[in-house]
Parts: structure tokens; sequence; C-alpha cells
């Protein structure tokens, strides 16, 4: 009899509190706390999302500098390789432009024959000034022919071999030039010197030089032929004291930039030394 007291009062509270929690969550009780409890799991789930995440990304990032890396030493390369393409299209216009001046010398100056010649080599020494050329006497080059551009006197073939020439220099100490003052109409000696620069020597205290003169070959000496621009007259130093006046020259020809030079091949210099006569005490 107990016993079914028993279960009925279990069976009769159950309902109850079954009815009862129906009730409330029919009256929205439980809304709030199923928000509450909602947002917590979503809060949960960021979080571990987020740090998900970034341990992906902190396991792919050696993976990515790798990448980054190859692909940055691909760019380089590439970078280089147009660098140098730039350089050599640099380098072939230049050598186009030279020697289009070059041709248009030598159409202007049709006396005279050209054998073109590239620089391949330069004085090592500061007491020397000449240059190497990729022309010998397998080309016809015989030493003593001279050496110009489309600017102006370079200097005269020096030394021969079968394949290469040394050329001297106007600018070297040994050189040494007649020339001709065109507007003041008189003859002087162009010297080089061991610093490079160029002078005039051995011009007459009657001549009225000034700078800006022009300065051509005069043909004198047999070394060159007459009216191969030289520079111009930089400055005057005249004393009344000397004997000659005595000028700076601003060669016509840049040295240091020379790379294609023309060698006049018709011209053969004459060496008048043992014709000059000598002076006995």
């Amino acid at each position: 009899m107990k016993d079914t007291f028993s279960r009925t009062l279990q069976t009769t509270v159950v309902f109850l509190v079954v009815g009862g929690i129906l009730v409330l969550a029919f009256g929205g009780f439980f809304s709030s706390v199923s928000g509450r409890f909602t947002g917590g799991l979503v809060s949960v789930q960021e979080w571990f999302s987020t740090r998900f995440l970034a341990i992906q990304q902190f396991l792919a990032a050696p993976r990515d500098i790798v990448t980054l890396r190859a692909r940055n030493a691909e760019l380089e390369a590439q970078v280089s390789q147009l660098q140098s393409q730039v350089i050599d299209l640099q380098q072939r216009v230049t050598e186009t432009e030279i020697l289009s001046a070059l041709v248009d010398f030598s159409r202007a100056n049709p006396e005279s024959s050209y054998k073109a010649a590239s620089v391949i080599g330069r004085d090592p020494s500061p007491f020397l000034h000449y240059i190497i050329i990729n022309r010998g006497s397998n080309d016809g080059i015989l030493r003593g022919m001279p050496v110009v551009t489309n600017e102006g006197l370079v200097g005269r073939v020096d030394a021969v071999i079968a394949d290469a020439a040394r050329v001297q220099l106007v600018t070297d100490p040994a050189s040494s030039v007649n020339v001709h003052l065109k507007n003041a109409n008189t003859d002087a000696m162009l010297i080089g010197s061991v610093t490079g620069d160029v002078a005039l020597d051995l011009i007459s205290q009657d001549a009225t030089v000034q700078p800006g003169d022009l300065i051509l070959t005069s043909g004198l000496g047999g070394g060159f032929p007459a009216d191969l621009i030289v520079g111009q007259v930089v400055n005057v130093r005249k004393l009344p004291a000397e004997l000659f006046q005595q000028a700076t020259v601003q060669p016509a020809v840049d040295f240091s930039r020379l790379q294609i030079v023309l060698v006049i091949t018709n011209f053969r210099s004459v060496d008048i030394a043992p014709l000059i006569p000598t002076t006995t005490p």
C-alpha cells in the first residue's frame, strides 16, 4: 500500500515539475537564460577560431617566407638582367652615334683615307699618354700615321704589331705638333706635359693671340697633315723680357672618353731631323 502511494506521489511530483517547466518556458522565462548561454557559446567559439587561425598562420609563415625569398631572388635576377640589357643598348647607341659622327667627318674630308679602330687599352703610367687600338700592320697601319676623331687630332701611331698599335696622344710629354693659330695668323708649337695639360710655345711676340683662337695643325715638320683641329687658346702669357709668348690650350678631343678613332692611312710622315743643320760649339 505504501509502495503504491509512494509511486503515485513521485509521478505526481514529476508531472508537476514538468508542467511547471513547460509553463515557465511558454511564459518566456528561459529566453534570457538561453540568450546568455548561446552568447557564451558564440564567444567561446570565436576565441577558439581566432586562436586556430593564428596557429595556422604561424605554422604556414615559414613556408610563405621561403616562397617570398625565392620570388624576391627571381625578381632581383630579372632586374639585373634588364639593367644589363639597358647598359648594352646604351653602349650600342653611343657606338652608333660615334660611328655616325666619324662617317660624317670622313665624308667631309674626302682627301684622306681612314681606317676605324677601337680603343682596347690605355696607359697605366702617369708619365706617358697613349692608347692601344685594335688595328696593326695586318690592317696597313704604319708608324707615324695620324690619328683623329670627328672632334679633332688625337695623336699619331708610335708603335705597331700585327693586330694592334700604340698611339701617342698630343698630351704626352714627348709629343710636339707644329700648329697654326688661324685668327692670329701665326705658327706655334703644341707640346704635352706629364700632367696631361697642353700648351703652346714659340708664339711670336708680334702676334695678337686671344682666348678662344682656333688652333689647327700647320703641316710643317712633316709629322701631320695641315688643317686638323687641335683645340682653342684658353689664356695667353706674354712677357716683354721673353722671346716668345706662351698659351694654355683646351684640346678639342676628350681623351678620357675615346672609344673609336680614325687612322689616316694615306699620310706618310717625314722625318726631317737629318736635314736640320746642327751647330757646333
